[in-house]
């Protein structure tokens, strides 16, 4: 129960204290930043919106105020935050009945969609046009989530004693802190603990690179990073050899998107990137995923045609 909230408090009172009471430290900080964010478009769009206030109508008026300057899925990110503070004020009796009862979710169009991975002939171009030397570099930081597919927040908090090069095996099991003051923090979830094989060939490049390092301390950091830096590095590979421009996450996409179409299962796919489920997989690299099951249903058919 909230402490002293009154029907006639301001909502995005009571919303910045239902945050305080059921999401500080229950939730990653960088979900914790989404929260806060609603918080601040609550109190710029409805300054003087009470608690009683809240109906079907007033509730409409604050999304589609929302909409007019954030796409569809934004907004529907908005309103699923703040439905769970407006239930828990129709529970409390602070609101009759819930105004978010057949809310409709509006937007502005989206934007074009860029490209987010690499067909497999630009990997390679990108990965030919790589400065890797005997010393860790960027370049070897790009290579790594090429071949793994970690999250950027990983790699970073990669150490030497992650890698099991007899087994050959990468370790994920910790994040770094590289949006706040550095440091190791817990992966994203449960599952994205996970190992990792790697090719012989990455085995022998990284052994030799990381054996005089200190096994306990990240191999990439060396003061503060930042996840715009790396992404320019990689964008000027990108604009050298003329492919599309992606992002560090951009890799991770090419490395699940070439092992979709090589064949491997769903289900090895999630391991790999430590979804917490399939279905994650599944939505992520639906239109693939579609594309396959297209080629699939062409075999089957032609299968078919053959038998006499």
């Amino acid at each position: 129960m909230l402490n002293n909230i009154e029907k006639t408090d301001l909502f995005y009172h009571y919303y910045a204290q239902w945050i305080t009471v059921y999401k500080e430290g229950a939730i990653r900080k960088v979900t914790m930043d989404k929260y806060l964010l609603t918080q601040s478009w609550l109190e710029r769009l409805a300054p003087d919106l009470k608690v009683c206030e809240l109906s079907r109508i007033t509730y409409q008026k604050l999304l589609n105020d929302y909409a007019q300057s954030h796409e569809r899925q934004t907004t529907m990110d908005f309103h699923h935050q703040l439905k769970g503070a407006i239930l828990d004020a129709v529970d409390e009796g602070l609101i009759e009945r819930d105004p978010t009862r057949k809310a409709i979710i509006k937007g502005k169009k989206p934007r074009p969609k860029k490209t987010k991975y690499l067909n497999q002939f630009e990997l390679h171009m990108l990965l030919s046009d790589l400065e890797l030397g005997q010393e860790l570099n960027w370049d070897w930081f790009i290579l790594l989530v090429a071949k793994t597919g970690m999250r950027f927040s990983e790699a970073l908090a990669i150490t030497p004693k992650d890698f099991d090069f007899s087994r050959q095996s990468l370790s994920i099991n910790k994040t770094w802190d590289y949006k706040g003051e550095g440091g190791f923090l817990p992966t994203k979830n449960q599952s994205s603990i996970r190992k990792i094989q790697i090719d012989w060939q990455l085995i022998i490049q990284f052994s030799t690179l990381v054996k005089e390092l200190p096994e306990d301390e990240p191999i990439f950091i060396e003061g503060k990073v930042y996840n715009s830096t790396v992404n320019e590095i990689l964008a000027r590979h990108c604009r050298k050899i003329q492919v599309p421009i992606i992002s560090i996450h951009g890799l991770r996409h090419t490395h699940a998107s070439l092992l979709l179409f090589a064949g491997v299962s769903i289900a090895s796919v999630a391991q790999r990137l430590g979804h917490s489920s399939m279905t994650t997989t599944q939505k992520t690299y639906l239109h693939i995923i579609q594309e396959l099951e297209n080629k699939d249903v062409d075999l089957v058919m032609r299968s078919l045609s053959s038998l006499n």
